[in-house]
């Protein structure tokens, strides 16, 4: 791993417990979210295996779990894999880092769900993960992004108490839909919400459901 993603893997270790205790029970408040996770789980689940990557401590890993899915989480922050095994216990969990899947064969997949998970990586990487999802994914296999809205860039050296060195990245809709182009995908809808009042973060939050041909 090089040096940017060993700091993201080690903050997101510092903070785990913090961030579960936080945010495991945030979609009993996001309408919208659940509905697209619902529609992503009917649209895939005859088709085999999904992921969510990026996982963290398995909140949304396990709803899709709920819905029916069959679900496996990954993430690069072995405190969270550590969590969510604890909280979701009959879901599968492992370590990894999403952009590069190297323990997953092609056309593993037949979708992807990556909630906020491009957070910390800057544009020139994006089209690079963007094809390692592809590549993993199955012909026809789904893909759910959902991601802050705009341009800002927001570094924190302290997070819940810890010291971090973290870049959270916002992207613009129109870009990301660039990216996925670029990538082979085919995007299939694209929306913006304003955010959920005292919530989460108010960010205008941005969704996009695209599908490898």
């Amino acid at each position: 791993m090089n040096q940017t993603t060993e700091n993201v893997r080690k903050s997101y270790d510092l903070v785990a417990d913090e961030y579960t205790a936080h945010i495991a029970d945030e979609l009993e408040y996001k309408p919208l979210d659940r509905d697209l996770l619902r529609r992503f789980v009917r649209q895939t689940r005859r088709s085999g295996q999904v992921c969510d990557l990026g996982c963290g401590p398995g909140h949304v890993t396990s709803y899709l779990y709920e819905q029916g899915a069959s679900v496996l989480g990954i993430d690069l922050s072995a405190r969270m894999v550590e969590l969510a095994r604890q909280h979701h216990p009959d879901i599968e969990f492992q370590q990894g880092n999403m952009a590069a899947l190297t323990d997953i064969q092609d056309e593993s997949w037949a979708g992807i769900v990556a909630f906020y998970s491009l957070i910390h990586f800057e544009r020139p990487q994006l089209v690079a993960v963007l094809q390692e999802f592809y590549r993993v994914l199955q012909p026809n296999g789904l893909l759910l992004l959902a991601f802050h809205e705009g341009q800002e860039v927001r570094h924190f050296d302290e997070w819940w108490n810890q010291p971090v060195s973290l870049n959270f990245n916002f992207f613009e809709r129109t870009e990301i839909e660039h990216y996925l182009n670029t990538a082979g995908f085919t995007i299939e809808e694209s929306l913006t919400r304003s955010p959920y009042d005292s919530v989460e973060v108010q960010t205008q939050r941005s969704y996009i459901i695209a599908r490898k041909p």
